[in-house]
Parts: structure tokens; C-alpha cells; sequence
């Protein structure tokens, strides 16, 4: 009996703490089951609010990188006209200084021609050794003048032409029934040009144009007759 009565009362205690268990675990799940009951608006407000947080920085973050684009773009643009102009400036001296190398060197030949081309004029070959070295002459100044226009060079053709300073070079002027004034009568120097710029002016002679020289005859006379009359007066007073 004594023995029953202590197992029972050992059955209650145990019952007593399986209960509490029962009854913790119970209040715990009610605890979890409340904060699950609580927890979804207050997720989605942390969320939208993180959202529009991350938003807002990858706006300001694009912004701030479309404005670096456009200086860097503004640089490079800049930059490439920069590199453009400098390119074409070089081109455009070298083109310059070629050319002024090959007038220079161009300019020191003409000389020669003109030596040849005068030469040609006063040779009047009789003999047939004379006429063989003529011919022989002939070639080399043709070479020459091969290899000038092989280069651009071309002869000016001036008379009878309208006296213009950019082309030509007056050395004398004369009265002429055959041309108008400021027309070119005789070629004293052959001009070039090369590539359709002058190499070397041409030396002229240019009209000044019919009864110029009588006109200048004439005044001559009246000063002298007006010389004349003016000595004369004072003798007639006395």
C-alpha cells in the first residue's frame, strides 16, 4: 500500500512537469504564431522603404555618371578637333615648305634656260660641224626644258597682253600706234609660272598708247615758247 500510494504520487509530480512542458512549449509556438500574425506589414514597410532608399541612389548614382559621360564626351571631342586642325596645319606646311624648296631649286635652273634660249637666238651654224654642235645643243636645252615641265613649270606669254603687277615686271615704257596704253609691246625677260602660281615675274615693256609722244612734244614746245616770250617782254618795257 505505502509503496502504491508513492508511485502514484510520483505519477502526479511527473504529469505536473510533463503539463509545464506541455504548457511552455505551447506559449512559445503562440509567441511565434503572434510574431509571424505581426511581422508581414512590417516587412513589406522595411522593404518598400529600402526599395525606394535604393532607388533614389541608383538614380542620383546615374545621374552623376550620364553628367561624367558628357565632360568626358565634351573632352574627347574637343580633343579629336584639336588633333583634326593640328594635322592639317602640318600637312598644309609641309606642303608649304615642299613647295618653296622646289621653287627655290626651280628658280636657280631659269637662269640656265634663259642662257640657252639667248644663245639659240645669236647661233646662225653654217658649217656642218657647226650645225652637228647645234643640234647637239638643241637636245640638251630640250632635256631641260622636258624636265621643267615635267616639274609645272610653264613659259608666261605676255605680249600683247594687259599689264597686270602680279605677273609681270614694267622695266621701260614707250608710245606705241600698234598697242593701247598699258598693253605689253616686248617680252624682256621670259616669266613662269609653276603649278599656276607665279615662279618668276616676267620683265616688260608696256605702251603708253599713241600720240604720247607728241603730246609730250608739244609741251615741250609750249614751255620753251613760253620760255622765249617770257624773256622777251621785259626788253620791250625798257
Amino acid at each position: 500500500m505505502v509503496e502504491n500510494q508513492s508511485d502514484n504520487i510520483e505519477n502526479k509530480e511527473n504529469l505536473t512537469d510533463g503539463d509545464k512542458i506541455i504548457d511552455n512549449s505551447s506559449s512559445s509556438k503562440n509567441e511565434i504564431d503572434e510574431k509571424n500574425d505581426s511581422s508581414p506589414e512590417e516587412v513589406s514597410n522595411i522593404n518598400d522603404e529600402d526599395l525606394k532608399n535604393t532607388i533614389s541612389n541608383n538614380d542620383a548614382r546615374l545621374e552623376q555618371l550620364e553628367k561624367e559621360h558628357e565632360t568626358l564626351k565634351s573632352q574627347y571631342v574637343r580633343i579629336a578637333a584639336d588633333f583634326e586642325n593640328f594635322r592639317k596645319r602640318q600637312s598644309r606646311d609641309q606642303d608649304d615648305l615642299k613647295v618653296q624648296l622646289v621653287s627655290k631649286a626651280l628658280t636657280a635652273i631659269l637662269p640656265i634656260v634663259d642662257n640657252f634660249e639667248r644663245a639659240r637666238q645669236q647661233l646662225k651654224p653654217e658649217s656642218d660641224e657647226a650645225q652637228a654642235l647645234h643640234r647637239s645643243y638643241q637636245g640638251l636645252y630640250k632635256q631641260l626644258v622636258d624636265v621643267l615641265k615635267q616639274q609645272g613649270v610653264a613659259p608666261m606669254r605676255v605680249v600683247g597682253q594687259q599689264f597686270d603687277p602680279n605677273l609681270h615686271e614694267a622695266v621701260l615704257k614707250e608710245p606705241s600706234e600698234e598697242f593701247e596704253e598699258d598693253f605689253i609691246v616686248e617680252e624682256l625677260q621670259r616669266g613662269y609660272n609653276l603649278d599656276g602660281k607665279v615662279l618668276r615675274h616676267a620683265l616688260v615693256k608696256v605702251s603708253m598708247g599713241p600720240g604720247k609722244l607728241n603730246s609730250q612734244e608739244g609741251s615741250e614746245k609750249d614751255t620753251v615758247e613760253d620760255n622765249i616770250v617770257s624773256e622777251e617782254e621785259p626788253s620791250e618795257e625798257n
